[in-house]
């Protein structure tokens, strides 16, 4: 009975440790499946035009995607120490995607401002911010919890999953969404993006579930970081129209420009 036992326990462990690995996995496929319409397929044909910022945008965040299944992939291997070492890797991966994100946030809205919408521009320029601020905040409460690994994986996975709305709002606006209407601003309006937000929350959910299943309850990690994303992403429409955004989206397009 104790050799059932121990083989069964075993077994639950060798799932678990692979969990990460598979959700890793599911991040790429979104990210790519995500942008492939918009970014890829046009790019490889040769119809893509924009600033080269933009290029380096999509390189590092879907660098990112790689670099985290790699080193969910290391640890699930048992090679803790390569996943270490790699990690300086990582920092500054992550500190690149938080300052293109801001970088690329900022050019759409004066892209969209240069177009007549400055208003418009500025609303929507709280969804990338408020989303890579998010991410940064998260990263870095994980490198802050590095030495207690179920804190640190976990926090790094909600961090991860935090990105994904964009790629899958992709898919919305360019399957889903109605022709723009002529004189209309050439971007969709905050609230439209809150619907790929939650799908993306699915996996923090998936993760909750896991713990269910494996430890018996769900980290506090997955609750109180995946109730702070959720918040993010239920209070950015009522923002985005305040005069307090306004300010702060105006200060960020002057210090850019």
């Amino acid at each position: 009975m104790k050799t059932i036992t121990a083989g069964a326990q075993a077994a639950v462990q060798v799932r678990g440790s692979y969990f990460h690995v598979w959700t890793a996995w599911c991040f790429v496929a979104v990210a790519f499946l995500g942008f492939t319409p918009t970014y890829f397929v046009p790019l490889l044909r040769g119809t893509f035009q924009a600033a080269p910022i933009v290029h380096i945008h999509a390189s590092v965040f879907f660098l990112w995607t790689l670099l985290y299944a790699w080193q969910t992939w290391l640890v699930a291997s048992g090679r803790t120490l390569r996943h270490r070492e790699i990690g300086l890797l990582g920092i500054s991966l992550a500190t690149a995607m938080t300052l293109f994100g801001l970088m690329v946030g900022v050019a759409g809205a004066e892209r969209v401002a240069a177009l007549g919408f400055l208003q418009e521009g500025k609303a929507f320029m709280i969804v990338p911010v408020s989303g890579i601020l998010t991410f940064a905040v998260l990263f870095a409460l994980a490198i802050g919890n590095i030495q207690h690994k179920e804190v640190h994986k976990r926090l790094m996975l909600v961090a991860t999953a935090s990105m994904l709305d964009a790629p899958v709002a992709r898919w919305f606006l360019t399957f889903l969404a109605p022709p723009l209407a002529s004189g209309a601003a050439p971007v969709p309006p905050v609230d439209v993006t809150l619907i790929p937000a939650l799908l993306v929350d699915l996996f923090i959910i998936a993760g909750i579930i896991h713990d269910w299943r494996s430890r018996g309850r769900p980290h506090p990690v997955y609750l109180l970081a995946g109730a702070g994303v959720l918040v993010q992403q239920l209070l950015r429409a009522p923002l985005s129209t305040t005069a307090a955004w306004d300010a702060i989206a105006g200060w960020l397009m002057h210090v850019a420009g």
